[in-house]
């Protein structure tokens, strides 16, 4: 079933990021709404519309973590899709567990932007968005060593390779094997995917 189209506040510093990626939503049917920076998005926010945020971390002034706080604090419940060019483990981490839709990093192709924001419109008109049943879950959880599973708990805490090879004592090289595995055997591309499934 095709997606509602939905109003989408992208918000980003960049004036070239921003105007390339208000062009491919707006191609694709989404009335847009370019924000160089979170504050003048809080002026143009109308809280009665059907709309998501796209937005960059690193923001003139609010930053974009501080603009989902805000959001969050007073109530404003908009899905947001963060696409950044400062991204890691432990600001993905964050960002999800604060209620993001998704964590993408630049250069992203527009699939996958177009994608996010196909969640995001199902979360806004009350559809149930694709989620793996607990029973699929639990079965790839039961899938890893004892020792995968500990290094999983570390990334779901944010924890970088280094960290977690620190916390185990064990070599990085090790832990990024180990990453490896936990990828294979519960289907996760991306660290997004390890926090739906188990975060």
């Amino acid at each position: 079933m095709p997606h509602e189209r939905i109003s989408i506040y992208v918000v980003d510093g960049d004036s070239w990021a921003l105007e390339t990626h208000t062009a491919v939503l707006s191609a694709a049917g989404h009335t847009t709404f370019p924000c160089n920076s979170a504050e003048q998005f809080l002026k143009l926010f109308d809280i009665e519309s059907k709309a998501c945020v796209v937005m960059e971390l690193r923001l003139p002034g609010m930053s974009g973590s501080e603009l989902q706080d805000y959001l969050a604090s007073n109530g404003l419940d908009i899905p947001i899709v963060i696409l950044t060019a400062h991204g890691d483990v432990p600001l993905a981490v964050k960002a999800l567990r604060a209620g993001a839709v998704d964590f993408i990093e630049k250069p992203a192709p527009d699939s996958r932007l177009l994608e996010a924001i196909g969640t995001a419109s199902e979360l806004i008109f009350d559809r149930e968005p694709n989620r793996l049943s607990q029973q699929i879950i639990a079965q790839r959880l039961r899938s890893l060593t004892e020792r995968e599973r500990e290094v999983l708990e570390h990334l779901l805490k944010g924890k970088l390779n280094k960290e977690i090879a620190v916390d185990l004592n064990v070599s990085q090289r090790t832990i990024e094997a180990h990453r490896a595995r936990i990828r294979e055997k519960t289907q996760a591309r991306r660290i997004v995917d390890l926090v739906r499934m188990f975060g």
